[in-house]
């Protein structure tokens, strides 16, 4: 299983830009590139739902050793295996989050992880205090998946490495065209999104991403 630590790229499987029944050859594709923490976003739809499709994904990435994260639902990681859960700032505390991602397993596994999305050097540091295992850092770019989401710019990336120890993710309108400035403004890490699940070839996507990485 790959660590959380040395993870770079950070894929979502995002139900805006992908049909249901595509997703495990999403999933197949992200892993086959070298995504290396993977979360499923379902932004309005029912539990039920979002459980199916976990359950379909979940095999893969374990086949693959790639770390599963279910986004807005930490209730559903024990049914699904799933190896835990993202929030958003204005959502569950990291703390409800984990004791919802964990209950059914306490004492069982290592805790799940709880990764919160934050807008802010504040946000940041509050939410690694508040045990965040990684945070996301952004919107740097306009972005649709984040409607109505003001772009932060890429000025405070450098600052919050210095204040925030644990993963920090930058996301928000990420591409491979724009990814060399976000690495130079001091980004270790990334979310991409569209780019991915909109690249002709999704694996030969993610591992062009991956060498830029280094």
């Amino acid at each position: 299983m790959n660590t959380l630590s040395a993870a770079r790229l950070y894929g979502i499987i995002d139900l805006g830009y992908a049909q249901p029944e595509n997703v495990e050859r999403i999933a197949e594709q992200m892993c086959e590139g070298g995504v290396q923490i993977l979360q499923l976003r379902a932004k309005g739809h029912d539990e039920h739902f979002i459980e199916e499709l976990a359950n379909r994904i979940q095999p893969i990435l374990a086949a693959a050793g790639v770390p599963f994260i279910i986004n807005d639902h930490p209730e559903l990681v024990p049914s699904v295996g799933a190896e835990g859960a993202h929030v958003g700032q204005d959502d569950l505390t990291v703390s409800d989050a984990r004791w919802r991602a964990g209950r059914a397993l306490a004492g069982e596994v290592p805790l799940p992880l709880i990764g919160k999305s934050t807008h802010s050097i504040e946000q940041a540091v509050a939410a690694a205090e508040a045990g965040a295992d990684y945070i996301g850092f952004g919107p740097l770019f306009p972005t649709p998946t984040k409607a109505g989401r003001p772009a932060i710019g890429l000025a405070d990336i450098a600052r919050v490495h210095e204040l925030v120890k644990i993963p920090i993710f930058c996301i928000g309108g990420i591409k491979l065209q724009n990814l060399p400035e976000v690495l130079a403004a001091g980004a270790r890490r990334v979310v991409i999104v569209s780019g991915i699940l909109q690249a002709p070839d999704i694996a030969a996507y993610c591992r062009e991403v991956r060498a830029a990485l280094g």
